[in-house]
């Protein structure tokens, strides 16, 4: 129910190290103004509904179905169904622990989240997206966050998961800026990536900074275009993966967080340990024929032993919904959605905890996403 698509002798260690141990889920909201930009995303049908994605999936990974009548409804998508579906389904199932941070929302959600005293970011295009205090404070609480999770797992790991609206663009921003050539290769919640808008917005971003010639401290490189979510897990995995094993769950955001981690570690002498952290997310991710996950990590790799360091594994869940009885999950299969608030990470974890197979995580899903209708059949 998993596959290996990077980094095979590491991700095995990883696996065989946690096989069988417990999980803990921390998900990471965040905004930024790029999702507003008309078609830039597909997580949210208008740029008013990509407001409040953050809030409303926060709200249904705490309280699933339980609350009939949430502050933040699902907004509808343009097809598909929320990948939030997907990680309630496997978090309530297992009854794995969550913590929920808000990073910088344009709106409170309506749930038990820690805020971090972060802010929204601007839209990457402007070269300023957050000030530079802002980044400090996030990486400060990351560091702190990280080590206090990790110091109540004593035998397992710590999944990180987000929830950011035109994050895959920011990513595309921090990528470039951190000298890695990920034009065209990063992934969308469109089934065909918009790669040219994407461009278009990070060079408009990247225009401000002046020396791109490795000399920026990555900090500066987040304030310019990157999104609060960045920064503070990339604090959360530098101190957790100290002391227990951290699991990325995302696809095009999380390697950019992971090459934000290793630059942000190496430029600011913060010891971690990269061997115990990696990246999982869904097979709709890494085999997306629109986008070059498989490349883009092999790029992020060759970064991380450019300082000196281990490179990032690459898995993902196989799930499929191939034989849904539900054409909201089948439009997976069409590209649509892929991943998001830690989906294939949750799924992974079922997988190394429980040995949950197809089956099982289909129904779960399914069940997940019938009782929703119940409640709300519009």
């Amino acid at each position: 129910m998993i596959r290996i698509y990077t980094q095979l002798n590491q991700a095995e260690a990883w696996i065989d190290r946690y096989r069988g141990t417990s999980s803990t889920f921390a998900c990471v909201l965040g905004f930024t103004a790029t999702g507003l930009i008309p078609g830039i995303s597909a997580a949210g049908r208008t740029p008013e509904d990509r407001k409040y994605t953050a809030c409303a999936d926060a709200e249904f990974l705490y309280y699933g179905v339980s609350k009939p009548k949430p502050q933040y409804p699902l907004p509808p998508l343009i097809a598909g169904a929320s990948p939030v579906l997907i990680s309630r389904a496997v978090i309530e199932s297992l009854k794995i622990p969550i913590y929920l941070f808000n990073a910088g929302l344009p709106y409170s959600p309506a749930v038990p989240a820690i805020d971090l005293g972060g802010k929204p970011a601007k839209c990457l295009s402007s070269g300023a997206a957050m000030t530079m205090s802002t980044v400090h404070h996030l990486l400060e609480q990351g560091l702190q966050w990280g080590e206090h999770l990790a110091s109540n797992i004593s035998n397992g790991y710590l999944i990180i998961g987000e929830c950011v609206v035109g994050g895959t663009t920011t990513a595309l921003a921090i990528l470039t800026g951190l000298g890695i050539a990920a034009a065209g290769k990063v992934n969308s919640s469109h089934p065909t990536c918009n790669h040219t808008q994407k461009w278009q917005v990070v060079q408009a971003g990247l225009k401000h900074i002046h020396d791109m010639q490795n000399t920026l401290d990555p900090l500066q490189i987040v304030a310019a275009v990157g999104d609060p979510m960045q920064v503070l897990v990339a604090g959360m995995a530098i101190t957790a993966s100290r002391s227990c094993g951290v699991m990325l769950a995302g696809g095009t955001q999380m390697l950019a967080v992971y090459a934000l981690t290793s630059a942000i570690a190496h430029a600011h002498s913060l010891t971690w340990q990269p061997t115990e952290v990696i990246i999982g997310t869904t097979r709709w991710v890494v085999e997306d024929p629109s986008g070059s996950t498989i490349e883009l990590a092999q790029l992020v790799a060759e970064q991380s032993r450019n300082l000196g360091e281990s490179p990032p594994p690459l898995v993902a869940t196989q799930l499929n919904f191939v034989h849904s009885r539900y054409p909201q999950l089948q439009a997976y299969e069409q590209g649509f959605v892929k991943e998001g608030v830690g989906a294939g990470g949750t799924c992974i974890a079922a997988y190394l905890s429980h040995n949950w197979q197809q089956i099982h995580l289909l129904e779960a899903i399914e069940s997940q996403l019938e009782l929703y209708q119940k409640i709300h059949p519009n």
